[in-house]
């Protein structure tokens, strides 16, 4: 049975500490409760759970799911803990207690535990009709005071934004529910298409307890978007991160035999840093490693290679062997000048 219909299955049974114990013992110890999120449309990191809880190694998420595969890299507990973003003795001043930026993180609750759910980014979004059912699951059923569900205006752009309070539209407010294992609301969102976030505050019946969930959603589609390389979650999300086409600066194209080429292209960009990829090109003979300088960055984190001092990137175990000509790439997060160049050595 795959994580995801284990999870489904005990979700609303098993305190989380079990859960997560019963599936891996190489993660973070989880909450010794379980608490609750938005699962239909999904909350962000329960989708990643969701979608690779069972493969959360897998390279593949690079390109597939890349805001999953940032979040993981990031602190796979976001993910673990799935339904433990929540904050204390909030007293329903949810938005002097929440900084703009912040609200996908409850404010950057449990010690920054879920910063990756701030940065904008491509998530992959849910399709859904204009009128559907919001779905909460609270496995340690402690009720609720109310629900509030708000949506994204239009013109929000969730790929390249920070989500402020005033990005925000109330739909609904919910009365009270009876401790249960799920929570439903109907959402109508007539007149709306493409791109949204649903964003619900959970009030908690049983303390003072407000959860702060971003659902991605994408209104009346019909396919699934396909997420593409964007912001990683590992940097502290700042608002209105500014968008720059990408600029590929390449080394030499033809290399001597026997050795390797890189070029490094700057995809998104924010304040304070961007995200960029290395591809490294065999020469005329076959390599079995190698390893990227790229001048003029400060690297804080790759994936689909090692980092080793701060502007270095050596090959993963799956991806160091090319044949003649053949290409791999690798990613990272860097700061500093975007004006980058990239040296190719054999390792």
């Amino acid at each position: 049975m795959s994580i995801r219909a284990h999870l489904r299955k005990i979700a609303l049974a098993l305190p989380l500490a079990v859960v997560a114990a019963a599936l891996t013992t190489s993660l973070v110890a989880a909450p010794a409760s379980a608490h609750g999120s938005v699962t239909d449309p999904p909350s962000r990191n329960w989708g990643c759970l969701d979608r690779w809880g069972d493969r959360h190694q897998a390279p593949e998420m690079a390109q597939q799911d890349p805001m999953c595969w940032a979040a993981f890299q990031d602190n796979p507990a976001a993910m673990w803990n799935w339904n433990g973003l929540f904050r204390e003795g909030v007293a329903g001043r949810h938005e002097q207690v929440i900084p703009n930026g912040q609200l996908c993180s409850g404010g950057l609750t449990e010690g920054g535990r879920y910063r990756s759910m701030d940065t904008p980014g491509n998530w992959t979004a849910k399709n859904v009709p204009t009128n559907f059912t919001l779905t909460l699951t609270d496995g340690a059923q402690h009720g609720a005071d109310y629900l509030k569900v708000y949506i994204t205006k239009p013109g929000f752009d969730p790929t390249t934004q920070s989500l402020g309070w005033g990005d925000l539209t109330l739909l609904k407010e919910t009365g009270r529910y009876a401790s249960a294992g799920q929570y439903q609301t109907d959402l109508n969102l007539s007149g709306r298409s493409g791109r949204a976030v649903i964003y619900t505050i959970w009030q908690a019946s049983h303390l003072d307890q407000s959860y702060y969930i971003c659902s991605d959603v994408n209104i009346g589609g019909t396919t699934t978007p396909t997420p593409t390389p964007t912001v990683s979650p590992t940097v502290t999300p700042t608002p209105t991160p500014t968008m720059t086409t990408p600029t590929p600066t390449p080394t030499p194209t033809t290399p001597p035999t026997g050795a390797c080429a890189a070029t490094v292209t700057v995809g998104n960009s924010w304040n304070g840093g961007y995200q960029a990829q290395v591809t490294v090109t065999a020469g005329a003979s076959a390599i079995t490693g190698w390893k990227v300088t790229v001048n003029g960055a400060t690297i804080t984190q790759a994936w689909n290679g090692t980092l080793s001092g701060g502007n270095t990137i050596t090959n993963a175990s799956w991806n160091g062997s090319l044949g003649a000509g053949a290409s791999t790439t690798a990613g990272f997060l860097g700061t500093g000048s975007t004006n980058l160049t990239a040296t190719c050595a054999l390792a």
